[in-house]
C-alpha cells in the first residue's frame, strides 16, 4: 500500500468521515467488539448507574450496555459528526426513550459538570489523544468519588505491525499507560491483558494483545 493510503486509513480510524467512514465504523465495532464487552465487563454496571463513553464509533454495542442492569444512563461523546450521527440512528430508540445521550467533543474537554459519572470507559482511543493527562484530569473531574474508569487497548507490540499505525498514532504498552496514569490523580485497581483472535485486513487469523486497565477516582 503506498504511504498516502495508509495515512488515509489513520485518518479514518482517528475521525470517520463519508461514505468510507460508514464502512470504517461497521468494520471498527466488528473488529472491536470483544474489547468494548471486555471493558464494560470491568464496569461492573449496576441499577442507577449513569455511563460515559469516550469515542464510541458507531455505538452499534449500546444495547449490551443496557443488557447489563436496569435504570442506566448512557451518554456517548464523539469527535466525528458521522459517528455521532451513525450512533444516533443505531440506538434510536434508546434516544427516544432517553436512555441514551450522544453529544459532539474535542477530544480533550468533556461538556458535562462535576461528579455526573459513576462508569466512564473508552476504548481504542488513547493512541489518538491529544492532551491526555488534561483529559484524564477531565474525566477525573466528572467521576463520582469511587467512580471507575475502564481504558481498553490493544498492546503497542501488535499495533506496531499495522502499517498504518506509523502515522496519527500514538502506541501505548502497559507499562507505558501504567506512566501515563501516574501522573494522574487515579489509582489502578485491576489490569488485565487477553489475547483474542482477529481477521486482519487480508483475511488470515492473527493473535491480538489487549489490556484493560481499571482505575478508581
Amino acid at each position: 500500500m503506498k504511504q498516502e493510503e495508509l495515512q488515509a486509513i489513520a485518518s479514518q480510524l482517528k475521525h470517520p468521515t463519508g461514505e468510507k467512514g460508514i464502512e470504517m465504523g461497521n468494520m471498527m465495532n466488528e473488529t472491536n467488539i470483544n474489547m468494548t464487552r471486555h471493558s464494560i465487563q470491568n464496569l461492573h454496571i449496576e441499577s442507577g448507574n449513569t455511563i460515559l463513553e469516550l469515542g464510541h464509533g458507531n455505538a452499534g454495542h449500546v444495547a449490551f450496555i443496557f443488557d447489563q442492569a436496569e435504570n442506566i444512563k448512557y451518554y456517548g461523546l464523539e469527535m466525528s459528526e458521522l459517528m455521532f450521527q451513525e450512533a444516533r440512528q443505531i440506538n434510536r430508540n434508546f434516544v427516544s426513550q432517553k436512555q441514551a445521550f450522544f453529544s459532539l467533543y474535542n477530544g480533550t474537554e468533556i461538556p458535562f459538570e462535576d461528579n455526573l459519572f459513576n462508569k466512564v470507559f473508552t476504548v481504542n482511543t488513547i493512541y489518538f489523544w491529544q492532551e491526555p493527562e488534561k483529559l484524564l484530569s477531565e474525566i477525573y473531574r466528572v467521576l463520582q468519588p469511587k467512580g471507575i474508569l475502564c481504558i481498553t487497548f490493544a498492546e503497542e507490540s501488535f499495533m506496531k505491525q499495522l502499517p498504518f499505525t506509523q502515522f496519527e498514532f500514538e502506541l501505548y504498552s502497559t507499562e507505558k499507560a501504567e506512566k501515563l496514569i501516574e501522573k494522574s490523580p487515579f489509582k489502578i485497581i485491576n489490569k488485565e491483558t487477553l489475547t483474542e483472535k482477529v481477521k486482519s485486513k487480508t483475511g488470515e487469523l492473527v493473535d491480538r494483545a489487549f489490556t484493560t486497565l481499571v482505575l478508581e477516582k
